[in-house]
């Protein structure tokens, strides 16, 4: 991405903020921030349903731009990586989703595109027996997944457990911010952050000097359940952000999982309560997740010398669709070629990606690497 084109990616991001969707529905049917930020004043025309609120702050994009080229100096001189949704380090899970952010602003060493990667949510009133079984969870998945990324959100109870766990078992773990990443919030947690810097990182959408918000933290729930294989709930009450995590999670067809509690446990009442309702899978240890996630297996499977990855057929079957139209292919348009619904193709295109075999284009179309 041009400095340029980053520059109005920003402006765009901070002109709608809190806004990630029409962020991202602007963008893909424009092709580029730059494309939206020259017609900022037609919106309404162009558009006849575009909201006449979001028309009028998209129209101030270059009021913005003062401030963007300060922030991106902010972030070069404390050595914030940047990662745009084109770019190959961006998390191709996160991206599959329509309301992903347009930038991600990193610290650390953290690979966001780990070949497996679970978000653990919970409580942050949780009890000691939450703290025990995330520690015996994440010790068991050390043992049996070596590397797996765990992410969660740096916050009290079940979060701040999960990345002190994840660093005394030697998984690598990232923290998805609901600020800037100039502060740590909140601050008793600074030096699990600083230590996870050097295995893992920080991640967030959030500009400097962001106003901690609680609608902040709702926003960034949808990034922790976003760039996961699955979402494990430990430990929630009936109400909460875990439950907010779990339901985003399902609606990007990740697996969900929770732990049973007793039915006095006030902290398992949102664990028991997505159970019953069939919304996440019970498990009892990590083996359970595992063998659900077809985990268990893959150290077995003899890996045999091959000159091209090692496709399935429907992997292929997709390849050949992009091949063969001899042009780049979005969702919607894969979803007719293969007569599949999209929320069957967008795991094949997350799979491929990682593979190295197809890459995200401009306006979301796949494109297969080298054809």
């Amino acid at each position: 991405m041009s400095e340029q084109e980053l520059l109005y990616t920003l402006a765009l991001t901070m002109a709608l903020r809190q806004q990630p969707k029409p962020q991202r529905i602007l963008y893909d049917i424009l092709g580029s921030a730059t494309a939206v930020y020259e017609c900022r004043h037609d919106l309404m025309r162009r558009f006849e349903h575009f909201s006449a609120r979001m028309a009028e702050s998209v129209s101030r994009m270059d009021a913005l731009l003062p401030q963007c080229q300060r922030e991106l100096e902010y972030m070069a001189k404390h050595g914030i990586r940047i990662l745009d949704i084109t770019s190959d380090q961006y998390p191709a899970r996160l991206r599959a989703c329509e309301d992903a952010p347009l930038l991600l602003y990193t610290l650390g060493n953290v690979n966001l595109n780990a070949e497996h990667i679970i978000s653990v949510v919970g409580t942050r009133r949780c009890s000691q027996q939450g703290r025990d079984l995330c520690q015996a969870f994440l010790r068991e998945l050390a043992a049996a997944v070596p590397n797996t990324l765990v992410v969660s959100g740096l916050a009290y109870g079940i979060d701040i457990a999960a990345h002190r766990a994840s660093l005394a078992s030697g998984l690598p773990t990232a923290a998805v911010l609901a600020h800037g990443l100039d502060e740590i919030y909140p601050s008793v947690h600074r030096q699990t952050a600083i230590e996870m810097l050097t295995h893992g990182g920080l991640v967030t959408e959030f500009t400097s000097h962001t106003t901690i918000d609680r609608l902040n933290f709702l926003q960034r729930n949808r990034i922790v359940a976003g760039m996961a294989d699955a979402v494990v709930v430990v430990e929630s009450p009936a109400r909460g952000g875990s439950l907010n995590t779990a339901r985003l999670a399902a609606d990007y067809h990740r697996e969900v999982f929770a732990f049973p509690g007793r039915p006095s446990d006030l902290t398992s009442q949102g664990c028991n309560l997505l159970i019953r309702r069939n919304a996440a899978t019970l498990i009892t240890s990590c083996t359970d997740l595992l063998t659900d996630l077809g985990w268990a297996t893959e150290n077995e499977n003899v890996q045999q010398p091959s000159l091209f990855p090692d496709l399935s057929s429907a992997e292929q079957a997709l390849v050949d669709a992009i091949c063969n139209a001899h042009s780049d292919l979005d969702l919607s348009e894969l979803s007719q070629v293969l007569d599949l619904p999209s929320y069957k193709i967008t795991p094949l295109t997350l799979s491929l990606e990682l593979k190295g075999v197809i890459k995200v284009m401009p306006g979301n179309r796949y494109h297969v690497v080298g054809h």
